[in-house]
């Protein structure tokens, strides 16, 4: 019997992670690695659910109950379930609810590197990539695009912070991620050494004149790949472009500089994610 509660006391204790908690202050919730984070819309609450993460409650539109989330809903039996109008829920949240669903979740502990890269052939490599829409996009491109792994440097945003979650359609719950460390003196020169301790080439993808084009013949016979992508705007660092096996760029026509970065991964991803050599 599914454990439904009406929202009537804007002020319930209970609905401060939905309504008044900073997307920091819960991921703080219970230190990080058991930290709390919000999906948002049934297919994503699913995928999580689906990646075995734990639900601790719902805030649902009320038609949604026996509707769009019935079967997940079906799957988490006793985990409370806030129920409103979609105009009440957006007061109580502060913005307009994708489907009319949240999931507050609890975290788990990151995966090592090694682990995640163990049989991996492709990785991405994520530098202060710090925009949730385009953590995101990233992930889901990634993920469509025959990626095995994204790995973070300490500057990035999380991807599970909402946003990120929702743009991603909830691709950050099916392709292995962590963080290559939480240190930020270790990355670059630490971290482009540990990759290529496991095995990998480095790719930054950067536009300087020393750059080769992503369709060269070297970079498709390479069996595994660390693929750098930097933060909008300001690109890659220096010294990440200096300490990386090659520098790379996507060719552009019509006297345009750059792609977003969102962008500019879905095309790298195409092109270094097809036909890759047995590892």
């Amino acid at each position: 019997m599914p454990n439904i509660i009406e929202v009537t006391d804007f002020l319930a204790p209970e609905l401060d992670i939905y309504a008044r908690l900073t997307e920091n202050q819960l991921f703080h919730c219970y230190e990080p690695e058991k930290g709390l984070f919000i999906a948002e819309s049934p297919k994503v609450i699913e995928r999580a659910l689906d990646a075995g993460y734990m639900p601790v409650s719902f805030l649902l539109e009320r038609k949604h109950v026996c509707g769009q989330a019935r079967e997940i809903l079906a799957r988490c039996e006793g985990v409370p379930i806030y129920v409103a109008e979609l105009e009440i829920l957006t007061r109580l949240t502060g913005f307009p609810l994708t489907r009319g669903a949240l999931c507050a979740m609890r975290r788990r502990l990151s995966p090592e590197v090694k682990e995640i890269c163990a049989e991996a052939c492709r990785v991405v490599v994520l530098e202060n990539v710090m925009n949730p829409t385009n953590i995101g996009a990233i992930f889901r491109s990634a993920a469509a695009l025959n990626m095995d792994a994204v790995l973070l440097t300490p500057g990035c945003c999380d991807p599970l912070y909402r946003r990120a979650i929702r743009v991603s359609m909830g691709t950050v719950f099916q392709i292995p991620w962590t963080y290559l460390s939480r240190k930020t003196a270790d990355w670059p020169q630490p971290g482009i050494k540990f990759l290529r301790e496991l095995g990998f080439k480095t790719v930054a993808m950067a536009l300087n004149e020393e750059a080769v084009s992503i369709r060269d013949q070297r970079l498709a016979a390479e069996k595994r790949l660390a693929i750098v992508l930097g933060t909008e705007g300001e690109g890659l660092t220096d010294d990440t472009i200096a300490d990386c096996d090659y520098t790379v760029r996507i060719p552009m026509a019509h006297g345009v500089d750059s792609l977003n970065v969102a962008a500019a991964s879905a095309v790298t991803f195409w092109e270094l994610g097809k036909n890759i050599p047995e590892c």
